[in-house]
């Protein structure tokens, strides 16, 4: 994984792009507003590969987690000095982030589809480690052999243990919180975006499990400022709930009495899954979120 690059310049102090980068943003303006989902997934593969974290991506470009997490995708506009300023961030070409593909494109993923968790070792060996010893309980060693790494070697790139978790907390929120808000653009009112949330929190935290189960039982472990900072996009995935659930309520189509604390029992509801969930049981992840879904509709009083 290559380690986080240092904060871009400053404009002041900015050297400006090569006049042929710049001729080629400008050129491809109109193709970025025309293909924003294309573009999108594109940003994100090259993030990924660079190694960076959805908030290290959006602090080095001066834009804020959300505004990224759109632009990824593909819901908001992206300008081309940004698309540049990504491009040179990401170690990418200009032209490989905007230029229409000479053949079609592999179909991308819907926020229902779940492919192999694809961690670097030392973060496949440290969740595996946390997961079964917690993350007090496990030592360097033992991540590092899970790793198939030396611990010099694992020193090498992750000065610390919790370094190590707040890479995959991070892991955690940024593919939970995209999903979520790819789920939740798909309903039409507030009944409808309400179960599809339910039903996105549910797969999640079955095809997800392990991350789901640190998320819920090593936070305490955090260090500030990370605590913090992890916590609050925690509850900007609650708060998607909360408004649905209120909504709902105002406009007569939920019953309970307390939509706040209905809120919140249902998507602790959800993230308890990875407590008890196997893979190995009798019941696959999407019969569980359809389930859930029924749930807590119950549970908020519904009228259907």
């Amino acid at each position: 994984m290559k380690p986080i690059p240092p904060p871009p310049v400053p404009a002041a102090s900015r050297v400006p792009p090569p006049a042929a980068t710049r001729a080629t943003a400008g050129a491809t303006g109109r193709t970025v507003t025309a293909d924003r989902g294309r573009l999108g997934a594109r940003l994100r593969t090259a993030r990924r590969a660079a190694g960076l974290t959805l908030r290290a991506t959006a602090d080095a470009l001066g834009v804020s987690v959300g505004t990224w997490s759109a632009v990824e995708n593909g819901r908001t506009r992206i300008t081309p000095d940004r698309v540049a300023a990504a491009a040179r961030l990401f170690g990418a070409e200009v032209d490989s982030l905007t230029e229409p593909a000479a053949t079609p494109e592999p179909t991308v993923g819907t926020w229902r589809d779940f492919p192999p968790l694809d961690l670097p070792p030392p973060l496949a060996g440290a969740l595996s480690a946390f997961v079964e010893l917690g993350y007090h309980g496990a030592t360097i060693r033992d991540i590092a052999q899970r790793a198939r790494l030396s611990v010099p070697g694992l020193y090498h790139h992750w000065p610390t243990k919790q370094h190590l978790l707040v890479a995959l907390l991070d892991r955690t929120m940024e593919e939970l919180l995209t999903r979520a808000e790819a789920a939740r653009a798909e309903g039409d009112g507030p009944v409808e975006r309400f179960g599809l949330l339910v039903e996105c929190l549910a797969l999640f935290h079955t095809h997800r499990r392990e991350l789901g189960f640190i998320g819920a039982s090593e936070m305490r472990s955090l260090d500030e400022p990370d605590r913090s900072r992890i916590a609050a996009l925690r509850v900007d995935v609650q708060r998607m709930v909360d408004v649905e659930v209120r909504e709902a309520k105002r406009r007569g189509l939920f019953g309970t009495p307390l939509p706040h604390e209905a809120s919140r029992a249902v998507v602790t509801m959800c993230t308890a899954l990875p407590t008890w969930w196997s893979p190995t049981g009798p019941t696959p992840p999407a019969t569980v979120a359809q389930q859930y879904v029924q749930f807590a509709l119950d549970l908020v009083r519904s009228a259907r």
